[in-house]
């Protein structure tokens, strides 16, 4: 079947995030979306005639998850990764963030430390902060135009802040970094050394791009994997995220029980029962959907990266590996935080991620998703277009 992902769904009106709540969270409602990570496109045909029929059974109890639920789940990862994975190591929450609040409980008391790797997903310092927990950050590299680590200085912050446990973001968002095996290897030889927890979350792990390679951080060794707590989810791959279901795999059996301890602490059991359907019927049927889109993906972020190129010079695109979410590199702009903010909302009119959210090390950059209609996206791209041209123009330039 041939999905059409130019056809553009009307989304307001569902209690959408991305669409429904623009004043609700301080901002214009005239803005067009492109910010938080979910897509414009409808699911699968067979996720859908899977929620049809679970709900037809109209009886809803406490659910677990069935055999065949863990088949295809096990078969996705090791068919897309070659990662060979044991149902025993598996435990579901409803979401990667609270994975990482439950592991961040669970390896970790109030004080102890955490290291991040900033910019990085926000929620990464929220769920270490909110819970009483020192954030310690060993910031990328950024270096024209590319990310790296800087080993040396993971390795003495690990020392010097005395860190528990490391959330990982692998691949990584928003810097689009896909980690090589070897430098996933060297932080988890630091890691190991430490005595540290590696918790690697890997929500976007099949989006890479042609010509990189998704390294899942367990499967680089028994000694990694046994060090490490993978966080997968179909939410992003299939755009299900309302649905609510992750796969957290730890095949070290005493930190899957401390995890799941944790996560009993916080008062959730059993998941959703729509939400283990959808997931099962997505990742049994839904691979030709999913080629189509990353094709699809593939030309949209080509689009944008010529646009960029050719229209917007004064703004750098950061080359993606892996994700649907650009890194653009605004500072040549001479914009502070507030002033690029302005350019966005006011000028152009789009509601983006900015960069500062996503720690000191992001201020002048901005995230925008193309998982969107391509004329969408361009129209999004004309009027950031005409709002740097206008800024330009303003100052003679």
């Amino acid at each position: 079947m041939e999905y059409d992902f130019d056809k553009i769904i009307d989304r307001h009106g569902t209690g959408s995030l991305k669409f429904d709540c623009a004043e609700r969270r301080g901002k214009s409602k005239d803005l067009l979306p492109l910010w938080v990570a979910d897509m414009d496109f409808p699911v699968p045909d067979e996720v859908v005639d899977a929620l049809v029929n679970r709900s037809r059974h109209a009886i809803f109890g406490y659910t677990e998850p069935t055999d065949s639920y863990f088949e295809a789940v096990t078969g996705w990862l090791e068919n897309h990764h070659g990662w060979k994975t044991n149902p025993r190591w598996y435990v579901l929450t409803p979401g990667v963030v609270f994975a990482l609040a439950a592991a961040v409980c669970a390896f970790t008391e109030p004080g102890e430390s955490v290291i991040i790797q900033q910019p990085v997903y926000y929620p990464f310092s929220e769920v270490v902060n909110d819970n009483g927990r020192k954030l310690v950050n060993c910031p990328l590299v950024y270096s024209n135009g590319a990310y790296s680590i800087d080993f040396d200085a993971f390795e003495h912050a690990v020392e010097q802040e005395d860190v528990k446990l490391f959330l990982l973001c692998n691949p990584h968002n928003p810097g689009g970094r896909v980690w090589s095996r070897d430098e996933l290897r060297r932080l988890g030889d630091i890691c190991n050394r430490h005595g540290v927890v590696v918790v690697s979350d890997e929500i976007h792990a099949d989006f890479n791009r042609p010509g990189y390679e998704h390294v899942v951080y367990a499967s680089l060794g028994e000694e990694y994997a046994q060090n490490s707590i993978t966080c997968t989810s179909p939410g992003k791959t299939f755009n299900m995220a309302s649905l609510q279901v992750s796969n957290i795999i730890i095949p070290n059996q005493k930190l899957r029980r401390t995890f799941r301890h944790s996560k009993t602490a916080f008062g959730y059991s059993q998941m959703n029962a729509l939400g283990l359907a959808a997931t099962e019927a997505a990742y049994k049927y839904g691979e030709s959907w999913f080629l189509q889109l990353k094709e699809y993906l593939e030309g949209n972020y080509v689009f944008l990266k010529s646009f960029i190129e050719e229209r917007l010079p004064q703004l750098t695109n950061v080359e993606l590996g892996s994700t649907y979410l650009a890194w653009i590199d605004c500072r040549a702009l001479g914009l502070d935080d507030n002033g690029l903010k302005h350019l966005v909302e006011d000028g152009a009119k789009l509601w983006l991620d900015m960069g500062d959210v996503f720690g000191p090390d992001g201020s002048g950059f901005i995230r925008i998703n193309f998982a969107t209609q391509r004329s969408v996206l361009e129209q999004a791209l004309e009027q950031l277009e005409s709002a740097v041209n206008g800024y330009l123009a303003s100052r003679g330039e």
